[in-house]
């Protein structure tokens, strides 16, 4: 990649209004050059508006689009040097993957003779090395998408969209190819912005992800603090599995469930409504912690679910409040999980007692 992939973008205050629906309120951020940013989000939450006022494919009601020092708001697509993966691939299926890849450097009236070499290298960087005169038709779900990739990459552009590029792949594949993006966007040192509503997908692939919610947004930290500190409770329990309980002040690090007191390694939020986000992979079976400080609760299983490689152990406080905790699927694992009807204990660490405003 040449040194115009090392470009940085900045949106400021992106406003998307149809008639009286705003699909995207005031949205800023600064993305760094060769960062990769994933925009997630249920649906309806502004993201993919956001990836087309980027694209050039949706003009923003008020705001501005910056990519370096270039003002691109309202630049035509092909005038943006931005290289894009669909979620369907749009390949042409009457074309080679060669020229199907090709075509990016045909529209940007690049030197024929350049053509070859470059279709090669871009081939070669998505692993599918010698595969020019393939049809379309002969590739699986995996090689479309390297293909698609390959066809986005080859013209060496300042910055790379990916709109869901990886949902209409097979789970096994789908997380290959998490792997495969992450590797390639180190070879290639470009800025990625990707769209998805695939949690673990965003937090595996991205350097950083942005939470949108009702075309606003919400949060924008690395997957660990997002993950690990939530900055409301919509972050909280869209963001991996999670019980939100309400608790109480009870001291500057510490907050009161029912009769239980509880403390926490972080400052408590501002505000009187306070909620726990319990979440499920973070509990653990009393026991198996060994730190005097754990928070405690002490709760009854009401079911235990088999799902490969874990268990879904759901139990009930004593006023009766519903959590869920995850353990590994191996046989010990199996083995210290009470059976339905039993009393358990369940521990939480302080750094992973989290609580966010209601």
């Amino acid at each position: 990649m040449d040194a115009r992939a090392k470009t940085g973008v900045s949106i400021r205050g992106a406003t998307r209004r149809y008639g009286a629906v705003t699909a995207l309120d005031d949205v800023s951020l600064d993305i760094a050059p060769g960062e990769f940013v994933s925009l997630l989000g249920p649906s309806g939450s502004g993201k993919t508006t956001l990836l087309g006022i980027l694209g050039g494919f949706v003009q923003p009601s008020s705001g501005s689009v910056w990519v370096g020092e270039r003002d691109i708001t309202f630049a035509p697509p092909h005038k943006r040097n931005i290289g894009i993966v669909f979620q369907n691939y749009a390949l042409f299926p009457h074309m080679t993957v060669g020229e199907n890849v090709a075509f990016s450097l045909r529209a940007r009236r690049e030197p024929k003779s350049t053509w070859a070499r470059r279709v090669a290298e871009a081939l070669a960087m998505v692993e599918l090395k010698g595969y020019e005169s393939r049809s379309v038709h002969q590739l699986s779900g995996g090689q479309k998408q390297r293909v698609a990739l390959a066809r986005a990459i080859v013209f060496q552009p300042q910055l790379i969209l990916m709109d869901e590029p990886l949902s209409a792949l097979d789970k096994q594949l789908r997380e290959t190819m998490q792997i495969e993006l992450r590797r390639l966007h180190r070879q290639l040192g470009a800025t990625i912005v990707n769209v998805t509503h695939d949690q673990r997908e965003a937090l595996t692939m991205s350097d950083r992800v942005a939470v949108l919610k009702d075309g606003k947004l919400v949060q924008i930290d690395t997957p660990e603090r997002l993950y690990d500190r939530p900055c409301d409770a919509f972050v909280a329990s869209f963001i991996g599995e999670a019980t939100l309980l309400d608790v109480s002040r009870a001291g500057d690090n510490a907050v009161r469930l029912g009769n239980t007191l509880l403390r926490t390694a972080h400052p408590l939020p501002r505000g009187d409504k306070l909620l726990l986000a319990v979440q499920t992979e973070k509990l653990i079976i009393d026991g198996e912690n060994r730190h005097a400080d754990a928070n405690r609760l002490s709760c009854r299983v009401t079911e235990v679910l088999y799902q490969g490689e874990s268990l879904r152990v759901f139990a009930s406080l004593a006023d009766g409040t519903a959590i869920s905790l995850r353990q590994p699927g191996g046989h010990d694992a199996r083995q210290r999980i009470p059976a339905p009807g039993a009393a358990m204990t369940v521990a939480l660490d302080p750094q992973d007692t989290i609580v966010v405003p209601a």
